[in-house]
């Protein structure tokens, strides 16, 4: 995969992802050490909550998501470096589950105070194996521009 810059990208550009599949050990450890709650810990205690049976954490789908994202095909310079998002969690993640991410720049702007980088504002949508979304995220990256021949002289 080539390295992406802020010149790179562009508007309506989607990118996807690999595959991981969640399993029911997976959410409750996740939840033991990050969101204690009986419907992420236990069957039985889940089945008589909102969610009707057990369900990852929104924070483990978050979790996932991001490293769907760093294996994923969008491959921007420096990293994927988050500045400001939204969140959404549309439904439960549950054993069995596997998700995927598909990835659509909506935005891309130059730093008007950093010269050096710019934001790509990018909604990534993580779905279940039904095509089903269960999470939405639009996120404002950190994304370096590409330094010029003359910059790179400068500052030989």
């Amino acid at each position: 995969m080539t390295v992406l810059y802020l010149e790179d990208i562009a508007v309506g550009q989607k990118y996807g992802s690999g595959r991981a599949r969640v399993d029911a050990e997976e959410i409750k450890a996740f939840a033991a050490e990050f969101d204690p709650q009986p419907f992420h810990l236990d069957e039985e205690a889940a089945k008589g909550s909102f969610f009707r049976g057990l369900a990852a954490s929104g924070w483990h789908t978050a979790a996932l998501t991001m490293r769907l994202l760093v294996t994923g095909e969008f491959k921007p310079a420096g990293g994927v470096i988050g500045a400001g998002n939204e969140i959404s969690w549309t439904r439960p993640v549950r054993p069995g589950d596997v998700l995927r991410v598909e990835s659509e720049v909506l935005e891309v702007r130059p730093s008007k105070s950093r010269p050096e980088q710019g934001l790509v504002k990018m909604r990534s949508t993580t779905f279940n194996q039904k095509d089903e979304p269960v999470q939405v995220l639009v996120a404002n990256l950190v994304v370096p521009r590409r330094r010029s021949s003359s910059e790179a002289l400068s500052n030989a």
